[in-house]
């Protein structure tokens, strides 16, 4: 069964940083492009960032450019959004979702084109 979990959420000041992490079991993520999503309270889902299979393509939405970094370890099937200078209005719930990808460069920003994804964790950025 595949599954994709996050961690590493929770209280994070603003300026703070927090770094999640997205773990696959039941299947190997290095033939996987991943993700990252959420979704604030009232509003719909919005792409945050994703990579690339082989980790070399990398995209951010405008909003979180130069403050988040998405990265990938697939020797430990993990997944990994660095995020900086954190804004209130970032709180939110996020997601990482995969899909599986025969080429290595192609990255997905677009979450219908995703059909693994994680359960969420809650981020909330607050003083």
């Amino acid at each position: 069964q595949l599954q994709l979990v996050e961690s590493g959420g929770g209280f994070g000041q603003p300026g703070g940083s927090l770094r999640l992490s997205c773990a696959a079991s039941g299947f190997t993520l290095d033939s996987y492009a991943i993700g990252w999503f959420r979704q604030a309270p009232g509003k719909e889902r919005e792409g945050v960032s994703c990579i690339s299979s082989s980790g070399g393509s990398r995209n951010y939405a405008n909003s979180v450019k130069d403050r988040f970094t998405i990265s990938r370890d697939n020797a430990k099937n993990t997944v990994y959004l660095q995020m900086s200078s954190l804004k209130p209005e970032e709180t939110s719930v996020y997601y990482c979702a995969a899909r599986h990808e025969e080429s290595t460069a192609a990255v997905y920003s677009l979450e219908r084109f995703y059909d693994n994804w994680g359960q969420g964790i809650q981020v909330t950025v607050s003083s």
